[in-house]
């Protein structure tokens, strides 16, 4: 996959190549974008640039064959769901003792370190940044340049401190990159000693064209909702679940009617109650906690008299019905209660009791 592969954001990659080809890239890059812009994709692209045995030119700008060592082995780690999976049961299957002390990462070549959120809080921990201090003042052994990948911007703040302490002073041969959806969610003096580049979302007939390309089993009306629901991030459309996310939905607005429209709860408790613990509920907890604040934003909208930004443009009738009982001081309240429900999960709070007090929290009289 050659930088001509990356959709989207030409002027950005094109600034990028640039800067190779000039022996100007910089030690720290904050990549911000939404979820699914291709930050990750990005990165890695770079990295291999970066490290290619064999560069080529397209355009008269820097590339990367593909096929050495370093790039293949760097591309390994191209699905990040795959290999932080394959991280999580390598650490589940150790001692208990040894549990505690090991942190996640995902290495498929010696020189690219690749750092996810730890679970379970899903944050980035001092122990992952001092491994980074312990190996990048060291020259790369089989790479041009080490390469350390940040997928979140989710730290500590032992972490985000002990990483200042190598901003400050990068050695030459490293590159640090901070991937993230939300720059402000980094300390101010990171984001001082980093170049912010951001992602821009992709126009939604874009996103449509290209699903018509690579989703050819959808329908054009499933191809439309996709483009609306995936914000212009075009990593999102190409693996959207549209069946999980249906599902998702429905589960959604039996809350929200539960809460605005009805005062019998057992067809709410019969739904939480599916929502247990383990690696499977997370997932289908977070997924239902976005859909959620997708079906809020629609309800934000049609208050704010702007129906065209609704992105759930198949249920907009059913939308409109729960508007008209659903007020701003009544979105706003329930974004901040979604907000609560999103740290309890951080907490290893009960996920069924926290999605019914949600929606009882938020019942109207």
């Amino acid at each position: 996959m050659p930088f001509s592969d990356f959709h989207g954001n030409t002027e950005v990659v094109h600034r990028w190549r640039e800067m190779l080809a000039h022996d100007r890239f910089p030690q720290a890059v904050i990549l911000a974008g939404p979820a699914g812009s291709g930050k990750y994709t990005l990165a890695l692209m770079l990295a291999r640039a970066m490290n290619c045995l064999s560069p080529v030119l397209t355009d008269g700008l820097p590339d990367f064959c593909g096929k050495c060592a370093n790039c293949t082995r760097i591309a390994q780690a191209e699905d990040l769901n795959a290999r932080y999976e394959e991280a999580v049961e390598a650490r589940e299957n150790l001692r208990e003792t040894d549990k505690k002390e090991t942190r996640l990462f995902i290495q498929t070549h010696p020189d690219v370190l690749i750092i996810p959120p730890d679970p379970p809080q899903l944050m980035i921990k001092v122990d992952q940044v001092r491994r980074v201090i312990e190996t990048i003042y060291y020259r790369p052994g089989e790479a041009k340049e080490r390469v350390y990948i940040f997928t979140d911007s989710a730290f500590m703040k032992e972490a985000a401190n002990s990483l200042l302490k190598v901003l400050e002073e990068p050695p030459e041969f490293a590159t640090i990159f901070l991937l993230t959806e939300n720059p402000g969610e980094l300390l101010p003096t990171i984001r001082s000693r980093s170049m912010v580049v951001s992602l821009a979302a992709l126009a939604t007939d874009e996103i449509e064209q290209y699903l018509a390309k690579h989703r050819p089993e959808w329908k054009t009306p499933q191809r439309a909702l996709v483009a609306r629901l995936c914000e212009g991030a075009v990593g999102r459309a190409r693996s959207f679940d549209l069946a999980a996310y249906t599902a998702a939905r429905a589960h959604g607005l039996t809350l929200l009617n539960s809460a605005l429209r009805s005062g019998d709860h057992s067809e709410l408790f019969k739904i939480t109650e599916t929502y247990r613990a383990g690696a499977d509920g997370r997932d289908k907890t977070d997924r239902l906690l976005r859909t959620l604040y997708s079906l809020l934003q629609d309800l934000m909208f049609l208050n704010s008299d702007t129906p065209e930004l609704v992105r759930n443009i198949d249920i907009q009738g059913e939308l409109t019905r729960l508007g008209e009982a659903a007020d701003f001081e009544w979105i706003a309240m329930a974004s901040d209660r979604l907000a609560e429900v999103e740290r309890g999960m951080r907490r290893n709070l009960l996920r069924s009791l926290s999605l019914d007090a949600f929606a009882t929290a938020l019942e109207r009289a």
